[in-house]
């Protein structure tokens, strides 16, 4: 089964973004300062694409959408650090309306729309578990009966981390969290023409059944200057530095290396 990520990478779309700005020019001027593409870069590049890089199932596509007018300097940087992985693949667009943009890439990717797919959504800055891709399998086996009687089907991994780089180095805290954007994945039915991107996250339950598993870490939301939700930083979280077990966790289930984060 075809299984296809989607990543927003400074796409300057219309809506789509909690941080609002009067202008498409403004949006852009936005995205593109360099403070914010740099932090987006190291975080990117030291949590997402590890994740990615190491999946155990490495039969997914992942789709990064950029603008067209993304900076060349980022744009060469982006295609630089995905050489090699031939999972992804670089999509440009002009700016437009946020979810018919990503709802057409999605549809559009899919090799045979009369064949079911699985998709999922991960931000630029966040992470998912090696097994990510591989437990998205063994959930369509599991739930056979649900998707048999349903066109669409989420699955809700609800265990990650919150994770911030500070000064003091890498912090985290391990929490359970529902419909989690990083933790969250659809199974679409063959025919069906619906797409992650038709729903908020958050809603998902509304229309579908949703399938939650808590058994193991599955996904790492960072915490950062750029963070579009206000809501990221709504509460106190514990955030410290991660013990022995939790350290493990990072470097197995994430391929994060710890050295070069606290360095970055």
């Amino acid at each position: 089964m075809q299984v296809i990520g989607l990543c927003r990478f400074s796409y300057p779309a219309i809506g789509g973004f909690q941080v609002e700005h009067d202008t498409v020019e403004a949006r852009r001027r936005y995205l593109y300062s360099p403070d914010r593409l740099d932090e987006r870069f190291r975080l990117f590049e030291s949590f997402t694409l590890p994740s990615l890089r190491a999946q155990t199932d490495e039969a997914f596509e992942f789709l990064i959408v950029t603008g067209e007018c993304l900076p060349k300097e980022a744009k060469d940087r982006l295609r630089d650090l995905t050489a090699g992985m031939p999972q992804i693949r670089i999509i440009t667009r002009p700016p437009d309306e946020h979810r018919t943009v990503m709802k057409s890439i999605l549809n559009g990717a899919r090799h045979d729309p009369s064949a079911p797919c699985l998709q999922f959504r991960l931000d630029d800055d966040d992470a998912v578990a090696l097994d990510f891709v591989e437990r998205l399998r063994r959930s369509v086996q599991d739930c056979a009966g649900l998707i048999n009687a349903n066109p669409c089907v989420a699955f809700d991994f609800n265990n990650g981390y919150m994770a911030e780089v500070t000064s003091r180095g890498l912090e985290v805290v391990q929490m359970y969290r529902s419909l989690m954007t990083a933790g969250l994945a659809m199974y679409v039915d063959g025919g069906c023409d619906l797409t992650i991107m038709n729903f908020a996250h958050q809603r998902l339950g509304r229309f579908m059944p949703v399938v939650t598993y808590p058994d193991a870490p599955m996904w790492i939301r960072t915490l950062n200057g750029y963070n579009d939700s206000p809501k990221a930083r709504k509460g106190k979280l514990n955030l410290q530095a991660p013990d022995a077990e939790q350290r493990a966790a990072l470097i197995n289930r994430f391929a994060l290396n710890l050295d070069r984060i606290t360095q970055t």
